[in-house]
């Protein structure tokens, strides 16, 4: 299998790259950097601290996927929309992870779903998808006396708030309580906010130091409190978590999928 890696020398991009090498049956076959990087031209093994693999850092995804199965791609939404372009004319698979997605962008990601296979997660650890359906659970058992607040944490570059993660977990728990995140979601409270409101799934954002991603989901009811957590250390889980989303989605056919449908959840 051929993989293409959108954004090679970020952080994530780095990751994936460490993970795909040590997968004898898959092959890199591009890599991209924003135009203007010093590290165009620059052999894609070599700018990740490895030995060269023969393939340069390259400027646009049309070029990197010429010979690729997939792309993986954990950059930014309107370098990703670019990136998606070139994917659906190419007819390559895609592995999104960037999150931060207007409405109107998702819209144009799910149209190209309908020409190419795409796996699409805010979060693509298994600890955390295990997660999301612990949530959606406890929130369908559980009846709306029980309030439900998200509380995640990312170090302070993140520029997106609140997380993509911590937006899916608020969606699993509407979902679970058979209602939606548009209709019950409350991302802010400042001042004289008056009482909680019944069904409300409330959002908290912290943001500082080099926090990978921390996660937490509280049911809170009359005389006890559930709280399930997810703590990532490491990117390391994301990248796993990216390369077995690649190696699933490169012989689908077109379509939409998540690390729900690659984890069999």
């Amino acid at each position: 299998m051929k993989i293409a890696i959108a954004g090679v020398a970020g952080k994530m991009g780095k990751m994936i790259f460490a993970e795909v090498i040590k997968n004898s049956d898959i092959e890199i076959t591009g890599g991209t950097e924003a135009m203007g990087s010093p590290l165009l031209g620059k052999d894609i093994g070599e700018q990740a601290g490895f030995d060269k693999i023969g393939v340069c850092v390259v400027d646009s995804a049309e070029k990197a996927i010429e010979n690729a199965d997939v792309l993986v791609d954990f950059t930014r939404p309107n370098v990703t929309l670019q990136n998606l372009e070139a994917a659906q004319k190419h007819k390559v698979n895609m592995v999104i992870g960037t999150t931060g997605f207007t409405s109107q962008e998702q819209k144009i990601i799910e149209d190209a779903s309908k020409n190419i296979a795409i796996v699409q997660a805010t979060n693509m650890s298994m600890g955390v998808n295990i997660l999301l359906s612990l949530v959606e659970k406890i929130a369908e058992t559980l009846d709306s006396s029980y309030d439900i607040e998200i509380l995640e944490m990312h170090h302070n570059k993140k520029v997106d708030a609140p997380s993509g993660t911590a937006l899916s977990l608020g969606k699993a728990a509407a979902k679970g309580r058979k209602t939606t995140l548009e209709k019950d979601a409350c991302y802010a409270r400042e001042g004289n906010t008056g009482a909680r409101a019944q069904g409300e799934i409330g959002f908290a954002t912290l943001r500082g130091g080099d926090v990978v991603g921390d996660h937490t989901v509280i049911f809170a009811g009359e005389g006890e409190r559930i709280e399930i957590s997810h703590k990532a250390s490491s990117r390391v889980v994301f990248s796993k978590g990216a390369v077995k989303a690649a190696k699933w989605v490169a012989s689908k056919e077109d379509g939409l999928y998540d690390m729900q449908d690659v984890l069999g959840l």
